[in-house]
């Protein structure tokens, strides 16, 4: 019996659990304009996640019944094209909860680009819920509808699954149309919809492909290295990257980002000196021995990259009080807004914002001085820096701004 068997033995198969093909689903969705969507997928041992269920709900027909729901199945196959010309649709809005790589394996499995999408979890940070609450935490805070998740971390890849599994699956779409509409009026109410709209138009653009560059440059303390390592570090990341695509495999099986960038530091020239560094597996240096001395030569021909594409700022003695007077504002705005504060600004960003003020650069390209974080805090942060503002503490505890 495999891991995803009921203790029964027996199987479902999604064609049981799935009430409307997908020709039918778009049809009914392009109606009402909308759709809500969930994906299962598996991601251990692999270069890229694996698409195991889709999952799809449209408007009930009529008052007081429920959404209708299928539960489609990617391994067994289905014809995906009405859903995909649905989700790249920007005349459909489609309901997602933490949607990010949802969004980002639909592009990559149906060659589309997600449009109009509106996800639960960022609306909620909007009308003064936590901004990474969990789909059935939300729904139970804001709609009262509680969840049984019981078949979350399992093996969507194996058939058959279980009823257990498939009713899981289904309860990620069901009430999520009737979520989204409530935290719509909530963000009506609080003029805040537009400011959701906008911040989940980030999603459209999200990819789970990844470029050898981009590899490099996420490389733990590769910037430390000398040129001609740094050189080496870009030439394996490259090679790791195109051998754990074409074999199917995370690239840290491949090899570990700790011992990619020592061998980049150390050059060995031989199997013995490489493996020889620590975090080089024996089996790595038998198998994959002599690509990797292969790609250490092309390094220490390679022009190495620019080593200041990771300047670091360099923080005044009075960055932190500036950076902890920043954030009073922020968190004063937020409160006074209703949103979830990681919404709005990280240390980074005021980090940034506070070093290029005290230098007189140009204003840094951060979210925070951006869009509706600009109209929320990100001009007054500006003005504070400058000496146009001041914060005090107000009657009651709060803080008040007042001008300079």
């Amino acid at each position: 019996m495999t891991d995803s068997e009921s203790s029964t033995g027996k199987g479902a198969t999604v064609a049981e659990q799935s009430d409307l093909a997908p020709v039918e689903i778009a049809e009914r969705a392009r109606a009402d304009g909308r759709l809500a969507i969930d994906t299962e997928f598996v991601s251990e041992g692999r270069y890229r996640p694996l698409l195991c269920l889709v999952q799809v709900a449209v408007a009930p027909r009529g008052r007081g019944e429920e959404s209708e729901v299928a539960v489609l199945d990617p391994l067994a196959g289905f014809d995906h094209a009405p859903l995909a010309d649905l989700v790249a649709d920007p005349a459909v809005e489609i309901v997602l909860h933490s949607g990010g790589q949802d969004a980002a394996i639909l592009r990559r499995e149906w060659g589309i680009a997600p449009r109009n999408l509106f996800d639960t979890q960022i609306a909620a940070g909007f009308a003064g819920h936590s901004a990474q609450a969990g789909y059935g935490n939300l729904l139970g805070r804001v709609t009262g509808v509680r969840l049984s998740k019981s078949a979350g971390f399992t093996r969507w890849d194996a058939r058959p699954l279980t009823p257990e599994q498939v009713a899981y699956a289904r309860s990620d779409v069901d009430d999520l149309l009737t979520l989204a509409d409530t935290l719509r009026d909530q963000l009506e109410a609080a003029g805040r919809l537009e400011w959701a709209r906008e911040e989940c138009r980030r999603l459209e653009e999200v990819s789970d492909e990844r470029t050898p560059d981009e590899a490099y440059r996420r490389l733990p303390r590769v910037s430390q290295l000398r040129p001609r390592a740094r050189a080496t570090a870009r030439e394996l990341a490259e090679w790791r990257e195109r051998t754990a695509q074409s074999e199917n495999r995370p690239v840290g099986s491949v090899l570990a980002d700790v011992a990619l960038v020592e061998v980049a530091r150390r050059q060995p020239q031989s199997i013995r000196e490489l493996e020889a560094i620590r975090g080089v597996r024996r089996d790595v240096g038998r198998r994959r021995g002599e690509a990797i001395l292969e790609t250490v030569r092309r390094g220490r021909e390679a022009e190495p990259p620019p080593a200041e594409e990771w300047t670091r700022v360099e923080l005044d003695p009075g960055d932190s009080a500036r950076i902890a007077l920043c954030e009073a504002l922020v968190r004063h705005r937020v409160n006074e807004a209703g949103l979830a504060y990681e919404l709005v600004a990280s240390r980074a960003d005021l980090t940034q914002i506070v070093t290029a003020a005290r230098e007189g650069a140009g204003e840094p390209d951060v979210r925070t001085l951006h869009g509706w974080r600009r109209d929320l805090v990100g001009a007054e942060l500006l003005e504070l820096l400058a000496g146009r503002i001041r914060l005090s503490v107000a009657d009651g505890g709060g803080v008040d701004v007042q001008r300079a």
